[in-house]
């Protein structure tokens, strides 16, 4: 049974969304995985409404509309015969009699492969909205994990547009969630398990905290047979063409490739097609990401821009498990966890951790904890100098710089003199008329001398504990 982690935001968005009268027509969207099904179900069964659930299939259109068929029949009764529907207008029209004046909530989830199965589909049930539905207390609900196509169901140009009453984006949970997850882990471990895996509920609960990550990773990550081995292609090929152009470039940025230039050389592909239709393709699926220095205004043109992996999972694959498949066919998954253990600290370091602090730096940012308000979050990098956090605020001409370090040491006061040594390098106008601020960030926080150190700049220092808690207390 899936575990029911978190999700209380979104539960309230359905819930004050279930609490308006009359007819709602809602959307809901995000990646394999992320957990749609199991909060619109459980939301469901809550609302004390009758409902019905349908998953698509690839499928002809006649059995999926009988699958559909019978899904309402339950509603009634579930010895009743479900005669044939020739048609899907037809099938609309018994939904409508069926449902009558009562509230019943029905979901149409995986909706993207019925439209694989018959691209009239959208215009039917834009119909059936307008003329059997809209009048009514439905609420129906249109899920889908094919972002591509749900993306193409609310443009412009399409028979839905405009009749969704509300969408909702189900995101990856926030680290906080690692908390429900996984109760037995340290902090130090439930970053680790965040940087591996990220905030996708179907990965987090094949861990299992009474055991050590290692064997967690090698008896979930290494299977032969297991999800975790396809997943990445899984994701990839459901929604484009050419699977392994996109696959190389994954592969390039998670060798360390983040600009175009470096990708396209990796990958052996033109780049041309890299910063075209593959990266911005990659970024609508919300598998990359772009990033540029939060010291560039976000109305300047830069050619600094990098990209990233945005799904830690992705990361960790084409990192460590993808270019060493020959040890895990020979079944040495004890001698590819070394080369990963011996890589882990710097890997978490570099990603998970520093994308912590950040995210720490916000929600101060929201609590008015700071300073000053951000305009920008981000980190910083140049040709003599890199960053790894930045607030900034351009009105105010105010800025944070921070330093993060993910080693088990604690932070000395050479690290603090550094970052405040170069600072006003980093500041635009080199610091001239600039309020400039500073935090660090220790895993295994601070010397004596450090702390001391930080003092006199009114420096702020944070700790794995003070982060831990600090990003947990968030979602409460």
């Amino acid at each position: 049974m899936a575990k029911f982690v978190d999700r209380e935001q979104d539960l309230a968005d359905l819930n004050q969304l279930l609490s308006r009268r009359g007819a709602q027509f809602l959307i809901v969207y995000g990646r394999r995985r992320v957990g749609k099904t199991t909060l619109l179900t459980k939301w469901a069964a809550e609302s004390g409404f009758p409902f019905v659930y349908w998953v698509a299939s690839r499928n002809t259109p006649m059995v999926l509309r009988q699958g559909l068929a019978e899904a309402l029949g339950r509603l009634e009764s579930p010895q009743v015969e479900v005669p044939l529907f020739p048609s899907w207008g037809a099938l609309f029209q018994q939904i409508a009699r069926t449902v009558g004046d009562r509230r019943v909530i029905l979901i149409l989830d995986e909706f993207p492969y019925a439209v694989e199965a018959d691209p009239a589909l959208p215009s039917e049930l834009q119909n059936a909205w307008d003329h059997l539905f809209k009048g009514s207390n439905l609420f129906l609900v249109l899920a889908g994990s094919h972002v591509g196509m749900m993306d193409r169901l609310l443009r412009y140009q399409a028979p839905l547009y405009g009749r969704f009453t509300a969408r909702l984006a189900v995101e990856p949970m926030p680290f906080s969630a690692t908390t429900g997850f996984f109760p037995r882990y340290t902090a130090a471990e439930r970053v680790a398990v965040y940087g591996i895996l990220g905030g996708i509920p179907a990965y987090l609960e094949r861990f299992d905290d009474s055991l050590t990550i290692k064997s967690n990773v090698q008896a979930q990550i290494f299977d032969r047979t297991g999800m975790f081995r396809t997943e990445p292609f899984v994701l990839i090929s459901d929604e484009v063409r050419e699977p392994r152009n996109y696959v190389a470039i994954l592969q390039a940025v998670a060798a360390g490739h983040h600009t175009i230039e470096a990708i396209a050389q990796a990958a052996g592909l033109q780049r041309t097609n890299v910063g075209g239709r593959y990266l911005q393709q990659l970024q609508a699926l919300q598998l990359i990401e772009r990033r540029v220095p939060a010291t560039v205004p976000r109305d300047h043109r830069t050619t600094l821009g990098r990209y990233y992996l945005k799904d830690n999972y992705l990361r960790f694959y084409f990192r460590f498990v993808e270019p060493n498949l020959d040890l895990l066919e020979l079944g040495l998954v004890d001698e590819l966890w070394e080369m990963v253990s011996s890589q882990m600290r710097a890997f978490i370091g570099q990603y998970a951790f520093e994308d912590l602090c950040r995210e720490w730096v916000l929600i101060q940012a929201r609590a008015r904890r700071l300073p000053f308000h951000p305009q920008q979050v981000g980190s910083h990098w140049a040709a003599d100098a890199q960053v790894d956090v930045v607030a900034i605020n351009w009105r105010e001409k105010a800025i944070l710089l921070g330093e993060c370090k993910w080693g088990t040491e604690r932070m000395d006061r050479a690290v603090v003199r550094e970052l405040i040594a170069r600072g006003p390098l980093v500041v635009p106008d080199r610091g001239q008329g600039w309020s400039i601020r500073y935090a660090f960030f220790a895993r295994a926080g601070f010397t004596e001398a450090a702390q001391a150190e930080a003092a006199q700049h009114n420096a702020v220092l944070v700790d794995l504990a003070t982060l831990d808690r600090d990003l947990c207390q968030q979602s409460q």
